[in-house]
């Protein structure tokens, strides 16, 4: 049995990329606030999200697809929180959680 070290690293990869976004949401969440999170990175990132997504689609490749879209999902969901009003954030971040 040969190890294929390529799909190993591009499914770390991947992995990381879809994990990555999870602390900074649950943080939101927790804190009610997405004060100091830029609003114009993360515009940038759905965007870039948004075409990688589109790229695997034509390419007809979903281990571009399957994270990109994962991703995309979590990073517009930051995206509108960090562009709600403060008030909307907090009743959003009660809803998901109202455990805090």
């Amino acid at each position: 049995m040969t190890i294929d070290w390529v799909t190993i690293i591009g499914t770390i990869g991947a992995s990381a990329s879809v994990a990555s976004f999870t602390p900074q949401a649950w943080k939101i969440i927790r804190e009610r606030s997405t004060e100091g999170l830029s609003l114009a990175m993360f515009a940038l990132t759905c965007l870039a999200f948004a075409a990688w997504t589109t790229f695997g689609i034509m390419k007809g490749e979903w281990a571009l697809i399957v994270p990109n879209a994962i991703c995309l999902v979590f990073a517009l969901f930051i995206l509108g929180m960090i562009a709600m009003p403060a008030r909307k954030t907090e009743e959003v971040a009660e809803t998901l959680d109202p455990e805090s």
